[in-house]
């Protein structure tokens, strides 16, 4: 039993029908570093958001990183299920990712427009990430693409109607 406490995790082959599962991997290591970041930016807003829409805005980035924080989990397990190593460091989330740090500390309406872009950013890689998986024949990571896109896109445009002056 002690012995089993010794497997240490490594790329795997697996034979589902997925043409080059190393790009798709990566494209998809790529989206969970920028879910990851998101998450906690959208998390860090949510804690310190204040004035006259504080709840408006509280209450829909706690749904929004909710949802990323399960769809990191996912993510990392399609990439597995590609038999290939999901990301393990933050050094490694922070290098992969697109998502910016702001230098600042922004108003609430800046907290929206802010994490309004930064879900479009994420949403132009899942677009790239669908048209790599098309001409890979991998429909699964496909799918999984378009639903975090769609959620991406949406998040945007919630977060910029409540920012709107």
């Amino acid at each position: 039993m002690a012995d089993a406490l010794k497997v240490i995790p490594e790329d795997t082959s697996v034979k589902s029908g997925v043409r080059d599962v190393a790009p798709v991997a990566d494209g998809l290591a790529n989206v969970l570093a920028d879910t990851y970041r998101l998450m906690f930016k959208t998390h860090a807003y949510h804690w310190n958001v204040e004035g006259p829409l504080f709840y408006s805005i509280h209450n829909l980035t706690e749904e929004q990183y909710e949802n990323m924080f399960e769809a990191a989990d996912e993510l990392a397990e399609r990439i597995r299920s590609l038999g290939k190593m999901a990301p393990m460091s933050m050094s490694e989330i922070i290098e992969r990712s697109i998502i910016e740090d702001k230098t600042q500390q922004p108003s609430a309406g800046e907290m929206c427009e802010d994490l309004a872009a930064e879900h479009e950013r994420v949403a132009h890689r899942l677009h790239a990430l669908v048209e790599l998986t098309e001409e890979r024949k991998d429909v699964v990571t496909e799918d999984l693409a378009t639903e975090r896109s769609a959620f991406h896109e949406q998040a945007a445009w919630m977060l910029r109607a409540i920012a709107k002056t």
